[in-house]
């Protein structure tokens, strides 16, 4: 997807002499009136992709997979740095019903819906507990009214083409059951995606993808998500530099009005690090290899995750370093222009000890205030069952002794 104020840059200048020639001083001035008024409209579509759009920020939502099991979590900030855990650290849904492949749900990615009325999830449906293997076979779509209650819809790429909405489209594999790895599934909207019955709009899906027939290491692939969030198009290749890459990162950065990509690099100097392209689905650039994640020496990190703070232009980096114990959740500071990262320090806050892979949604007062209430009624209800299986256990113990 790209703006119109860069594609056509050499057309506009074309017709305008053009029209200038023709029209005469007023009729020119008309055209050049209305191209203005086109420009705007597309540079707000442009901006549309941000996930973020129209929120008056009040806090952070961070949400994550749990260090204490394979579920999703959320923690609550207000400076975008200190999180306390929600529900205890207790999972936002039940895993095994929402994620109906393994029931583990892994790297939780969320972000608000097209209209931005409602709230999206994708998580890799994994249970490494279960299977004691990192292979997996899909992922999950969720979707909300409220960040409480979830609807899921689960998608198994083993299954081949059926599972897909495009049946017409090209099948980049021809042996879809050897599919062995679909791991850390985000969602960006697109709101000048264009179906094939004219429908305007959908949610691209990108993750990594692995074949153990056909593929030499993992690669980074998109679909595509109806508004309903319950169909998904055949996956598409979106990057291949010839060695393994995962944990991909997109945003869209007004600053210099292009893509901003941030993915983990398994191939030459492994690490964090950043591509660009004019398009949201491509071609991206080469990475960066003078500016990456590389403040962490020998340590491994992973699953980058980016947002910004409330009125500021910079941005967040968030990561895992994990090859030491206990893992480390990290958050580095970039420019505007999502670069030059440096200043890295560990997340703060009770959820510090459970933090893992996740993603950060920026909340209204509202939005963040309904989730506190939420946490605090749900804690008390749990005490209060806490407390009568305790008044249960004595009174037995009791009975017991008597006879």
């Amino acid at each position: 997807m790209q703006s119109p104020l860069i594609n056509c840059n050499k057309k506009y200048i074309e017709v305008i002499f053009k029209i200038r020639r023709i029209a005469g001083f007023k009729g020119f001035a008309l055209v050049i009136f209305f191209i203005g008024l086109f420009s705007s409209f597309a540079v707000k579509a442009q901006n549309a992709v941000l996930k973020n759009t129209k929120v008056k920020g009040y806090g952070y939502l961070y949400c994550h997979m749990s260090q204490k099991g394979e579920y999703t979590a959320y923690a609550l900030s207000k400076d975008g740095v200190h999180f306390h855990e929600l529900l205890g650290g207790d999972p936002v849904y039940d895993p095994a019903k929402v994620s109906k492949i393994e029931g583990g749900s892994r790297d939780a990615y969320i972000a608000r819906s097209g209209d931005t009325k409602q709230y999206v999830m994708v998580v890799t449906d994994m249970s490494n507990h279960k299977s004691h293997s990192w292979y997996n076979y899909g992922i999950d779509l969720l979707k909300s009214k409220d960040l409480i209650h979830w609807t899921s819809v689960s998608f198994d790429f083993r299954k081949g083409p059926g599972i897909f909405c495009d049946p017409a489209s090209p099948d980049f594999y021809k042996d879809y059951s050897a599919i062995c790895r679909v791991w850390a599934p985000q969602v960006i909207w697109d709101p000048n995606y264009q179906w094939t019955d004219g429908q305007k709009g959908g949610y691209m899906i990108y993750y990594s993808l692995l074949n153990s027939k056909e593929d030499h290491y993992d690669r980074i692939f998109y679909s595509y998500a109806d508004a309903s969030f319950t169909k998904l198009t055949k996956p598409r290749l979106l990057i291949d530099w010839g060695y393994a890459t995962i944990d991909a990162d997109i945003h869209y950065v007004p600053a210099d009005n292009k893509f901003h990509l941030l993915i983990k690099k398994e191939g030459g100097q492994p690490g964090i690090f950043t591509a660009t392209s004019d398009h949201l689905t491509g071609k991206y650039s080469l990475p960066d290899e003078k500016d990456y994640i590389n403040f962490e020496g020998n340590r491994k990190v992973e699953g980058p995750s980016a947002f910004q703070l409330i009125g500021d232009t910079a941005w967040q980096v968030a990561y895992v370093e994990y090859s030491t114990r206990p893992i480390k959740y990290r958050i580095c500071q970039a420019d505007r222009y999502l670069t030059h990262f440096q200043h890295p320090k560990d997340i703060e806050g009770d959820v510090s000890s459970t933090a893992q892979h996740g993603s950060f949604l920026i909340l209204n007062k509202k939005e963040y205030k309904r989730l506190e209430r939420w946490s605090e009624n749900y804690q008390k209800q749990k005490r209060v069952k806490a407390e009568k299986k305790s008044d249960f256990r004595v009174i037995s113990a009791q009975r017991t002794h008597k006879t």
